[in-house]
């Protein structure tokens, strides 16, 4: 059973001006086999939220908690968070020269599963992965992310999300500037992750159009760092259709 708990969350960045709270009390509850969507206009939180339980040094928790498990992520160091099952889509990927995606997916999945995979079952696990992402096998040659395109870093993502197994996902606007075909790989790979068992998918979007193929079973919608309303799959189309207005109303 794969259970990501946040509770109460709150968390604030250091500005010119002093500490300013972006997340100002977030509970949510993500059970294995649940895909939840967060949607909201920019600003809202939605990358604070991924990034915070993530463990990025930039954001400073000043209430709550959150659970994988049981287990308190927030104590943990952002390696521990990604053994423990946790996977971080990032929205802007960072590049790393010199460092082959061969070498990184190898690197990654040693580290978390504590012991080197052997060799001749890994090389065909990543080429039936890359192959699975419209993805040349001489991709993994190439250094991580350096000359990529907004697609392949995204189905790379997918890639990594594949051979790493985790727990739970975070997929912070893994739809961002995709075309429509890089977008139905990458819904793809996201789907696949979803039928093994006992994996929980938190989807961060400002679109509908990835649920149109990765259907949640629920949809948060976030406004000034709180979860203003949540509901099923006929929230996302509501605001497909009337957008975030009465949302932002009300929060004013």
């Amino acid at each position: 059973m794969s259970t990501l708990e946040i509770k109460d969350l709150k968390v604030s960045v250091e500005t010119e001006d002093g500490p300013k709270e972006i997340l100002k009390g977030v509970t949510l509850t993500i059970g294995d086999d649940e895909t939840h969507a967060i949607m909201g206009p920019n600003g809202s939180g939605k990358s604070t939220l991924a990034y915070s339980i993530a463990g990025h040094p930039k954001y400073t928790i000043t209430g709550g908690s959150v659970t994988l498990d049981g287990e308190d992520l927030l104590g943990m160091t952002v390696d521990q968070r990604a053994r423990a099952g946790l996977f971080l889509a990032m929205q802007y990927p960072v590049e790393v020269p010199g460092v082959s995606v061969a070498n990184f997916l190898r690197t990654a999945k040693t580290a978390i599963d504590g012991e080197a995979p052997k060799l001749r079952t890994w090389v065909k696990d990543v080429n039936a992965v890359l192959e699975k992402m419209n993805l040349d096998p001489t991709f993994s040659q190439r250094s991580v992310n350096e000359g990529f395109s907004g697609g392949e870093k995204k189905r790379h993502e997918m890639a990594q999300l594949a051979l790493l197994d985790p727990k739970v996902a975070i997929l912070d606007e893994t739809d961002s500037g995709l075309d429509i075909d890089a977008l139905k790989v990458v819904s793809e790979g996201i789907n696949t992750f979803r039928e093994r068992e006992n994996k929980g998918v938190l989807l961060i979007t400002h679109y509908t159009r990835i649920l149109r193929y990765v259907k949640p079973d629920r949809v948060h919608v976030f406004v000034d760092g709180r979860v203003a309303e949540s509901g099923g799959p006929e929230l996302a189309e509501e605001l497909e259709a009337n957008g975030y207005d009465r949302f932002l109303k009300a929060a004013v």
